[in-house]
This record gives structure tokens, C-alpha cells and sequence, in this order.
């Protein structure tokens, strides 16, 4: 199952992103997590020092690579660099497990804190003035359009703050959305964004309370969003020892945080994944893409009728 942690900018989304992640691995549930906020803090949030962090390979140094093992023998792509960041899977091209030998995993993948990470890379000198966000998570959106993710596995995204995730079709690629909501005003108006951006979609998105000091906060939460108020995280000494770079157990968790992190969990667990329609998604968002900025030569590179025989098995 895929889910993604997103939020206002200081919600807390990737504190809830390392604990959900260490949660998941501290159980030996096979996880692989994926840093895709410009700002790349979720190695120093699972434990890595600054100097480690620093040196992670990237997603988006291994661009070609990538697209070259995706491609396979695809027919319909010409070449590995004709795929742009929407290209979807079709028959011929190569699908990635959760936890598996390949090439891209060798390049890409290291473990931190015991949760295995991919990150996209941060804004280089080079890039500034000159490039986008989205040009840093193309390589995730094409690596969640050829996940086939069963029952029992995850993919845990940390995503960028606001809404940004939205002039992709990476919103689209989440079994569960999990926005990490404060109690304020300006918090509560990123998960209107989000809803109001969503709602066409078929998105599931939960909201996952945090820094609740006491029961006005609660009551302000449940008020302004209702039913989709999922859980939430209150205070912790915990989170606070992490903060200043004392990663403790995740066994020490408070139990009532311990808590609202199953819940996330057994929710995203419920939920069954239509995978006709999810294939149906990434294809349209490519003709989308492809007819509007990358060339419309590029819309035949999507397989209407391809739909992964792995997610038709689980089903």
C-alpha cells in the first residue's frame, strides 16, 4: 500500500512520516520510504547525521538509469529518454517490488535508522532560477507508476509542503493521503486545498492531528474537519528528544501516539486499491501531460489496456 504524508509547511508531515516508517520496520513489515520534499529532512528525522544525509544517493542523479530499467523492452517507448515523468507502465516494461535485487534499488536505495530510503535530491546551486521542484520528484512519479506494492507492503511518502504535489498526477499514485493537520487556521486551510483539489480524483485523504496540547485543540480540529479527522499526536517527549537528534525506540513512543499510528495504519490496510482505475489514472494524466507541455507524439507511449497481472492477483 502507498501512502503519502503531506501538509503545511512546520505540520509536522515528516516527523509523522519517520514514525509511521520506524513503526512499519520496528514490526519487519517490508517498507520502503521516499523523500519527496524539496527541503530533505527525512534521513536526519529517521537518524542519520547531517554528514550522512549529505551523502545519499538521489533519484534524480540516477534519472537515466531509472528510465532505462523501466523502459524495458517496452514497444511503445522509442527510447529511455523519451520518457518524461508520467510515462506509465505497459506490456514489456519493467515493474518494481517493494523489496527486491534490481538496479535502480543498488543505486538508490540505503538504510537509515533500519527503514530503507530513497531521497530526490535537493536544489543544487546549479538549479536555482532555473529549475522546479517537479524536476526533482519526476524520478518518484515514474517509480510509483511501475510500483505493484501488494497487501502487507508499503511505500511511504514524504511529501512537499502545500499543494504543490497537485500540478502532477503524483497526488494520484496514494492509496491514503495522510494530511498532518495543526490546530490553526492556516493548517486547516491547506487540507481545504487539498479536499477542494482532490475531490474529482477518487483520493482518499485522512487527517492526522498533531501538536495537540489539550482539548480545545482537539475540539478545533474535529470542528473544522469533521469526520476526516482520522487521529492525533499529542504531546511527546519523544518527538522532542528527536528533535535535538536523540532518535530513541520507537517502542518508547507514548502510548497513545503508538496508537494513532495503528490506526493510520489499519486504515490504510482497509482500503482495496482498484487497479483498473489507478492504471486508468496514470494514462490520462500522461495524454494530459504529453498533449499539454511534452509533445503529443508522446500520448502513444500509454497502454490503455495494460493493466500490472500483479495487481490483478490481489485484487
Amino acid at each position: 500500500m502507498k501512502i503519502a504524508f503531506v501538509g503545511k509547511g512546520g505540520s509536522g508531515k515528516t516527523t509523522l512520516s519517520s514514525l509511521f516508517i520506524r513503526h512499519l520496520t520496528e514490526q519487519g513489515l517490508p517498507t520502503l520510504a521516499i523523500d519527496a520534499d524539496i527541503n530533505q529532512h527525512l534521513a536526519a528525522a529517521l537518524g542519520a547525521s547531517e554528514e550522512e544525509a549529505v551523502t545519499l544517493p538521489t533519484l534524480s542523479e540516477s534519472l537515466p538509469l531509472i528510465k532505462e530499467y523501466l523502459r524495458g523492452d517496452n514497444p511503445r517507448i522509442a527510447s529511455a529518454a523519451a520518457m518524461i515523468k508520467t510515462t506509465p507502465p505497459g506490456a514489456g516494461s519493467r515493474l518494481l517490488k517493494v523489496v527486491e535485487d534490481n538496479p535502480i534499488y543498488a543505486a538508490c536505495v540505503r538504510e537509515v535508522g533500519g527503514a530503507r530510503l530513497m531521497v530526490t535530491g535537493p536544489f543544487a546551486e546549479e538549479d536555482l532560477g532555473v529549475a522546479c521542484y517537479h524536476s526533482k520528484v519526476g524520478a518518484a512519479e515514474i517509480l510509483l507508476n511501475h510500483m505493484v506494492d501488494g497487501p502487507g507492503e508499503y511505500v511511504v511518502v514524504d511529501m512537499t509542503a502545500g499543494a504543490d504535489s497537485f500540478a502532477s498526477g503524483l497526488f494520484t499514485r496514494f492509496d491514503l493521503t495522510a494530511l498532518v493537520c495543526e490546530p490553526t487556521l492556516r493548517s486547516v486551510g491547506v487540507y481545504r486545498q487539498y479536499r477542494a483539489y482532490a475531490k474529482d480524483f477518487g483520493i482518499h485523504i485522512a487527517v492526522v492531528g498533531n501538536k495537540i496540547c489539550d482539548e480545545d485543540d482537539l475540539s478545533f480540529l474535529r470542528e473544522q474537519v469533521g469526520e476526516n479527522l482520522l487521529c492525533w499526536v499529542g504531546r511527546s517527549t519523544h518527538v522532542r528528544a528527536a528533535e535535538r537528534g536523540d532518535i530513541r525506540p520507537i517502542a518508547d513512543l507514548e502510548p497513545d501516539n503508538t496508537h494513532a499510528l495503528a490506526t493510520i495504519r489499519s486504515t490504510l490496510d482497509s482500503i482495496t486499491r482498484d487497479p483498473v482505475a489507478y492504471q486508468r489514472q496514470a494514462v490520462d494524466f500522461h495524454v494530459r501531460n504529453a498533449k499539454a507541455w511534452a509533445g503529443e507524439d508522446l500520448v502513444a507511449q500509454a497502454d490503455p489496456d495494460f493493466v500490472p497481472s500483479d495487481w490483478i492477483a490481489t485484487a
